[in-house]
This record gives C-alpha cells, sequence and structure tokens, in this order.
C-alpha cells in the first residue's frame, strides 16, 4: 500500500499527523516506510528526533538527489534504531519495522516534473518500497505541488497496475481550510484535473478511479460541547452553530462522513512541540489519551479493506 500525504495550507498538521501514524502502524506489527517527499521543507527526522536529519540529509545523500540521478539508492534508517529519544528506541525490538527515507537539507522544488527520469526513478524507488514494506506513506509538499504532479504519473494504472495507491488529504477544522482542502481536489490544477490529464493521449487516471482513493483527515478538531469553564454561555452556543456550519460545508464540498478517514483531536503537546507521542506520554500525564485513540483509529482505518470502497 503506497500512501500519499498531502495538504492544500501549511500548518495543517499532515506531517506530525502522518508520521504518528507510521509509528502507530508499526506498533500494531505493520512494517512502514516514511518517505519525506516535501521538496520545500523535509523534516520529518526532526519529528522522529533523529538529529543528524532533523533539516534533511546532507545534501547528495538524500531522496532529492536519487530522483535528480546523482544517487543510486537514498538514504534509509532505521527509526527505532537512529532516533535520540530513549523511550522510543527502547521499543525497537517490538512491533513491524519503521524506516525513514528523508529528503535532502534544502528540498528540490527545482525538480521538474515533466522530466521522464525522475519519474521513471520514482517509479522504481515506490515499486522497491512497496515490495519491501506492508505500507508506504509519501510526505507531499503543501499545494499543487512538482511532487504532486511526479506522484500522480509515477502511480498511474498504467505503471503500477493493481497496486493499492491512495491520498489522504489533511485540513484543519476551519472554513478556510474546508475550502482549500476542496480546491486541492476539484480546483484548477488540482488532484483531479491533474490526475486525469492526457499524458501521451492517454489519461493517467479516470475520475472515477481517481476519487475512490482520496479520504481526508481533520486535525485539530475542538469539541464545541465540552468547552473549559473560561467560555461563556453564548460562546458556546456561537461554537455550537459554527461547528453545525462546517459539517454542512464539507459535505457540501463532498468532505462529509462518507469522504472522511479520520480526525484528530486538539493536542496541547502538539501545539507546543511537533513530535511522535508515546504511550509513555499519556501515563505521565502530558498527553491525552484520545489524541493517542485518533492515531491508532486513523492506522486502524487506513488497512482496513473497507475504507477503499468507492465512496
Amino acid at each position: 500500500m503506497i500512501v500519499f500525504a498531502t495538504s492544500d495550507k501549511g500548518g495543517t498538521g499532515r506531517s506530525v499527523t502522518s508520521c504518528n501514524l507510521a509509528y502507530r502502524l508499526g506498533l500494531r506489527g505493520t512494517s512502514t516506510a516514511y518517505v519525506d517527499f516535501d521538496f520545500g521543507s523535509p523534516t520529518a527526522g526532526a519529528l522522529f528526533e533523529i538529529s543528524k536529519v532533523d533539516k534533511g540529509a546532507e545534501p547528495g545523500r538524500g531522496l532529492h538527489s536519487y530522483l535528480r540521478g546523482e544517487i543510486t539508492d537514498p538514504q534509509r534508517l532505521d527509526v527505532r534504531v537512529a532516533t535520540d529519544r530513549e523511550a522510543l528506541r527502547s521499543r525497537r525490538s517490538r512491533g513491524g519495522k519503521l524506516f525513514l527515507l528523508p529528503g535532502d537539507e534544502g528540498g528540490g522544488e527545482a525538480m521538474a516534473a515533466e522530466d521522464p527520469q525522475v519519474v521513471r526513478r520514482c517509479i522504481d524507488l515506490l515499486l522497491e518500497l512497496d515490495a519491501a514494506f506492508k505500507v508506504v506513506i509519501v510526505d507531499l509538499s503543501a499545494g499543487r505541488s512538482v511532487a504532486m504532479q511526479i506522484a500522480l504519473e509515477a502511480t498511474a494504472p498504467k505503471y503500477m497496475p493493481d497496486k493499492e495507491v491512495y491520498w489522504l488529504l489533511f485540513h484543519r477544522w476551519t472554513r478556510q481550510h474546508i475550502m482549500a482542502a476542496h480546491g486541492l481536489v476539484n480546483g484548477p490544477k488540482g488532484l483531479i484535473q491533474t490526475g486525469t490529464a492526457e499524458i501521451g493521449r492517454q489519461p493517467l487516471y479516470t475520475e472515477r478511479e481517481l476519487r475512490r482513493r482520496i479520504r481526508f483527515v481533520r486535525t485539530a478538531v475542538p469539541r464545541p460541547g465540552e468547552q473549559p469553564e473560561t467560555v461563556s454561555g453564548p460562546q458556546a452556543a456561537w461554537l455550537l452553530r459554527q461547528d453545525a456550519a462546517l459539517r454542512s460545508l464539507a459535505a457540501e464540498y463532498r468532505l462529509g462522513a462518507g469522504s472522511l478517514l479520520g480526525r484528530t483531536p486538539v493536542e496541547p503537546v502538539l501545539q507546543w512541540r511537533e513530535q511522535i507521542i508515546l504511550d509513555a506520554d499519556v501515563s505521565a500525564g502530558i498527553a491525552n489519551r484520545e489524541t493517542v485513540e485518533a492515531f491508532e483509529d486513523l492506522a486502524r482505518k487506513l488497512i482496513a479493506e473497507d475504507t477503499w470502497v468507492p465512496i
């Protein structure tokens, strides 16, 4: 299974959520590769607390150098061995393997999506990883990026027939983020338009087939019915009305329950520090159990067969 994580805006929690999703998959015994395809800011190493790649791999060793043909094999790190976080290292004998393929420090947005060799190298790498891992999570740059174009072409059915290739679109629970997520799928140069474009007189995907592969993840969703004591009665009532309006807008824009993989709650730890949340963080009273349960729910649904039936 190859899963692309993307968003139209920065600050959606795309990377921190997908890294925690990868970690939770590993705990379930699911071997997982995390590919930092973010051409602008490849910093997944910081989330896994691997200091030697916290800003990306050394130039000439990472994913972007591989795609440009400068190296034949990008750097790969066993997260539980390479991490500086002792509590994460202590779990390396448990669960499925979890590997990180970091991007180059500084990224690679200058890369041309039209270069057939770049696409070919991407195809080769994804097929290799798909054979070695049960789940391959590919974190893309935000917006209508070069990374998105390369990913769509490389995973088209003509190159990867019968492969499980899916797209997760992350958005915050606000009006602006819902509209942005809708635009990334349905707007000009969005997923549908780009993914159904003709390459060599043949479309990459049919619209129906591409839509079947897309699900949404809502991040940092507040619970309007459980506000702190500082929220007044009128404020609480207003928040409930806004939540209802957002649900209606999401349904109108085809981001409703039928296309939703899951949601994550507001988590103070992640507002202050983007990191992997361990069960030990919950036991210590630092993080909320609800957040871990949300990540576990995402991991369970991602690999469930009935998740990807046509909407």
